[in-house]
């Protein structure tokens, strides 16, 4: 959540966020102190990647937000083309061409008390972040290390929520351990996803395999482009076991933060020979495809 005043870190000068229905410098940006989303996380978020100045897979990460929003009794803040139209001129104020969008949209401002009403009005956040696309195709070409945790998670993973506490300590604890990502394993030792991305492996013949989706797993942007562009890649919706996953041939993430990103190590353990495989390369290519045409049209 944006506050203004803070003592930590300040924005670059020159970023522009959109609160509410202003757009204003990002260090001055604010919420009401009894906003529900810093009250009780009673909000939903998404994070769209921007490439070359272009908004990429932005009608299925509306598609979930409009769909988060609906399952938490939380209305539109406006239609969709218009917020589309909000996300394109944050992005050009930003002077944004390779980077992320964040869009969050808290049930709004009320006296503090955990039973929501209808009279309470959405607030719509946008705000953008600069990358350097190397450096994701850097990490790609290394790949990167994974660590396990408990399921510890509510029930509707499902619904893309900012009650990310558990995701949270989850990547923390990930980052001391040297790693870049953790994943969840639930109490029959079944691999979930991760705490900000969908968990892949491949089996011994070649087969890309992801969990299936339910209400305890994020149906991923990315996840889903992916899926559609298999093409010639074996795809088995299925959970997967942790020991199933210690002996892939491969294994990898998926998120809009870093596509396809493959996964060389797993509690310390390596994965296949220990370096990206081609499955992971592959359907990277095909993602990237996909996803750089459909946001063209």
């Amino acid at each position: 959540m944006m506050m203004s005043h803070s003592r930590g870190h300040r924005a670059p000068p020159g970023r522009i966020a959109y609160v509410g229905g202003r757009y204003i410098a990002h260090g001055e940006a604010s919420v009401h102190i009894e906003d529900r989303g810093l009250q009780f996380a009673d909000s939903v978020y998404e994070v769209c990647a921007v490439q070359g100045g272009r908004v990429m897979d932005e009608a299925p990460h509306l598609v979930r937000l409009e769909r988060s929003l609906s399952e938490l009794g939380i209305s539109m803040p406006m239609v969709p083309d218009a917020l589309k139209i909000v996300l394109r001129e944050v992005a050009r104020r930003n002077y944004l061409r390779d980077g992320f969008l964040y869009l969050q949209v808290t049930r709004g401002e009320a006296t503090r008390d955990h039973a929501a009403t209808d009279a309470m009005h959405p607030l719509l956040i946008v705000t953008a972040k600069r990358i350097d696309p190397k450096a994701i195709e850097k990490r790609r070409a290394a790949g990167v290390a994974v660590v396990t945790t408990p399921e510890n998670r509510w029930g509707r993973c499902d619904i893309k929520s900012t009650a990310l506490l558990p995701n949270v300590l989850a990547k923390t604890d990930a980052k001391k351990r040297g790693a870049y990502e953790a994943w969840f394993v639930d109490a029959n030792g079944f691999v979930t996803e991760g705490s900000s991305t969908n968990a892949w492996i491949v089996t011994a013949d070649g087969h890309a395999v992801t969990r299936a989706l339910h209400d305890n797993i994020l149906p991923g942007v990315t996840r889903s482009v992916a899926l559609r562009a298999a093409a010639d890649v074996a795809i088995e919706e299925r959970a997967f076991s942790l020991e199933e996953a210690y002996t892939a041939r491969e294994a990898f993430l998926t998120s809009a933060t870093g596509g396809v990103m493959p996964v060389i190590t797993i509690d310390g353990r390596k994965v296949g020979e220990g370096k990206p495989g081609p499955v992971a390369a592959r359907l990277q290519a095909l993602y990237r495809d996909l996803s750089q045409k459909e946001s063209m049209a």
